[in-house]
């Protein structure tokens, strides 16, 4: 079993930043991807950052530039760095990971979700 614990999010006015954090733990033999997903009130859960193991990564078009997304692979940590951050970037922002654990591999898991609010 894997469990992944978030951090990191509150009330930010825009402009502003936070970091969020992830970390993983649990049976782990390898974390192949860790991503970013946020879901807004009424509307669809959508990507907004991912790494896979090899450092590839991938941004919502709505967050490039303004988020950064990295990992400690030793402590089985992703981040997600958030400047410039506007109103619309409001939502409960889970994290996700793929995981190779004992009993399953490429099994996917998610986080309990951390609130983000940006006041305008």
């Amino acid at each position: 079993q894997v469990r992944l614990v978030e951090s990191g999010g509150g009330l930010v006015q825009a402009g502003g930043s936070l970091r969020l954090s992830c970390a993983a733990s649990g049976s782990i033999f390898r974390i192949n991807a860790m991503a970013w997903y946020r879901q807004a009130p009424g509307k669809q859960r959508e990507l907004v950052a991912a790494m896979i193991s090899r450092g590839s990564t991938n941004y919502a078009d709505s967050v490039k530039g303004r988020f950064t997304i990295s990992r400690d692979n030793p402590k089985n940590t992703v981040y997600l760095q958030m400047n410039s951050l506007k109103p619309e970037d409001t939502a409960v922002y889970y994290c996700a990971a793929e995981v190779d654990g004992s009993g399953c591999l490429g099994c996917h898991y998610w986080g309990q979700g951390t609130q983000v609010t940006v006041s305008s």
